[in-house]
């Protein structure tokens, strides 16, 4: 396991890789920073191009990343994760969107919690998922956090 610290506008960003992909990123002043421990490699090499391609997300010049992702999480978690990867900048879409997308309907308190256990933040896009009615719910890096991302995006949301 490898990590890396990079700086951003919104402050400093962790990222966790394996040899598969991408397994983190965390803004470290949200609330709930990564904890790097023992078991990590600190290896900038492995995170040349994601860097890169946040500088550029950053800078207004990328609306789309590709890079690969390895996020640990239930079979349920996954689906729930990837069909966030369909969420376009600029847009945003609720829970009850996202249960339906993965043929759950049911399900949207399930898919609030898995949102909320999304190991990439930013990457698997969890900060565009809004309430139904608009409005800005929970995000691990905190609502003023989210609201700075979504204005980024010139995304519509009401406060």
């Amino acid at each position: 396991m490898y990590f890396t610290i990079t700086s951003s506008p919104y402050g400093d960003i962790a990222l966790t890789a394996n040899d598969q992909g991408l397994t983190a990123l965390s803004f470290q002043q949200g609330a709930l920073p990564l904890v790097i421990d023992n078991d990590y490699i600190k290896s900038p090499e492995h995170f040349i191009d994601a860097c890169r391609q946040l500088e550029e997300y950053f800078s207004g010049l990328r609306t789309e990343f590709n890079l690969a992702l390895a996020p640990q999480g239930t079979p349920f978690q996954q689906k729930v994760w990837q069909a966030l990867t369909t969420i376009k900048q600029g847009d945003t879409q609720s829970y009850l969107w996202i249960a339906k997308k993965i043929n759950n309907e049911k399900a949207v308190r399930a898919v609030g919690a898995a949102n909320g256990k999304n190991p990439i933040a930013l990457i698997i896009p969890c900060h565009r998922v809004i309430g139904t009615n608009g409005k800005l719910t929970g995000y691990a890096g905190g609502l003023a956090l989210k609201a700075k991302l979504l204005m980024h995006e010139k995304a519509h949301f009401t406060v």
